[in-house]
């Protein structure tokens, strides 16, 4: 960095070094600070004395879980006798070495790296009048420092005069344990993991679509084991065995239209990155993929009307076959559970139909409870590190979207990982 230079990229790094050099008194305000800064802080103070630096935080968990700071570094400082004052809602930073003086973006890690190189500014040389200023309205011992270094009366009369602008409260032990308690219980993700996700964030999300309740075809009811006993079916021999089936394949009331059109909508939108990895929908196809499934509801809703009309009649269709089917066994072969509640000697044919119609009332459904749970649910979920790190993910992706540049992404992917060590979870 030029020492001339009037915007310049301030790192952390540069901010230490910047700190270690000062010869007389050193400042610093922003949301929150680095260790590597705050152990620059910590020698400078052993060499100047405490009370020749000033430092003004937002001090907040959410500072810290942004990536502004890390509540190890203000436990240095406080661990020094370094005085901490509060300062809510700072996003600006500066920092004032002797006569050297930055305004500056502070980086939130949890978006994005440090900036690296002359290529990326984030901060502006200061003045010497705007350093003065900027002491005089930070703190009273930031002003105290500004006015010893006046160099003349009228300047020492100037700042005097100048109000403070930033609170002065201290960051007290209280509220310090507050805070440390927070990030303990909830520690801050990893930042350049968390970076990492973004990346894919803008392409992909995984889903999951499940539709329940509209396959009646596939229930089955259990023919009671009195009824099972009456003998064997040939008749009924596709449809009556010791379970029964309360739709016929090809019924109108059948769910399979239905579900061949989700799997068009599934196929079309959401391809699968293998058992291991699960459907992703493009959040750029998103929209159209909501508004299909948005009309298959309406495909749903009209289905469990057209069943509900039609199903209760069905089921008691079954049940006449059922029982005009074993009815003639009974009468001639009155089984023990029957011949045990006759009074006569030997059953009718209606105590014989009653008696079927009593063992079958114990297993037959009501069309009400099956239509009442058919539903759509649609579960949408983001990339996590885990997925998006796995050896074969990049593959997938490539082969479930071709024409998309996975290459470019991925690349991004690897960089925002790029870590020199130094970031830690606050």
């Amino acid at each position: 960095m030029r020492d001339d230079a009037l915007f310049c990229s301030l790192t952390s790094q540069r901010i230490a070094e910047l700190i270690r050099s000062a010869q007389c008194a050193v400042c610093y305000a922003g949301p929150g600070v680095q260790v590597e800064v705050a152990q620059a802080m910590v020698e400078t103070a052993r060499r100047l004395g405490t009370e020749m630096l000033t430092v003004c935080l937002d001090f907040d968990e959410r500072v810290m879980r942004m990536g502004y700071g890390e509540i190890g570094a203000v436990k240095l400082l406080r661990d020094t006798g370094i005085s901490l004052r509060s300062a809510p809602g700072l996003r600006t930073a500066l920092v004032i070495a002797d006569n050297a003086g930055f305004s500056f973006t502070p980086t939130a890690l949890y978006l994005e790296a440090e900036p690296t190189g002359s290529a990326a500014p984030n901060a502006m040389r200061m003045s010497a009048e705007q350093m003065e200023e900027a002491l005089a309205r930070l703190s009273p011992a930031a002003k105290a420092i500004a006015i010893a270094q006046a160099k003349t009366p009228e300047e020492k009369q100037r700042i005097e005069a100048l109000p403070l602008d930033v609170g002065s409260d201290q960051i007290t032990t209280a509220r310090f344990s507050e805070v440390r308690s927070s990030l303990d219980e909830a520690p801050p993700v990893r930042f350049d993991l968390a970076r990492q996700v973004r990346v894919f964030e803008p392409y992909l999300q995984y889903v999951e679509l499940s539709l329940t309740g509209a396959a009646i075809q596939r229930h089955r009811l259990a023919i009671p084991p009195n009824v099972q006993k009456l003998g064997g079916s040939k008749d009924l021999e596709n449809r009556l065995h010791t379970t029964f089936e309360l739709i016929e394949k090809g019924s109108k009331l059948s769910s399979k239209p239905l579900e061949d059109a989700l799997n068009e909508i599934r196929k079309n939108f959401t391809p699968s990155l293998g058992k291991d990895h699960g459907r992703v929908v493009l959040k750029s196809a998103k929209p159209h993929f909501v508004a299909r499934l948005t009309s298959f509801r309406a495909k749903l809703a009209n289905h469990q009307k057209a069943v509900a009309a039609g199903l209760q009649q069905h089921l008691d269709e079954s049940r006449k076959q059922i029982v005009d089917y074993y009815l003639p066994r009974v009468v001639e072969t009155p089984p023990d559970a029957l011949l045990g509640r006759s009074l006569k000697g030997k059953p009718s044919e209606n105590d014989a139909r009653e008696w079927l119609n009593d063992e079958l009332d114990r297993v037959f459904p009501s069309a009400e409870s099956l239509i009442q749970e058919m539903r759509l649910e649609d579960r949408f979920k983001e990339v996590t590190f885990e997925t998006l790190n796995r050896a074969d993910f990049l593959e997938s992706v490539k082969a479930a979207f071709p024409k998309v540049d996975w290459d470019k992404a991925y690349a991004e992917f690897r960089a925002a990982g790029e870590t020199d060590g130094k970031e830690g979870v606050g």
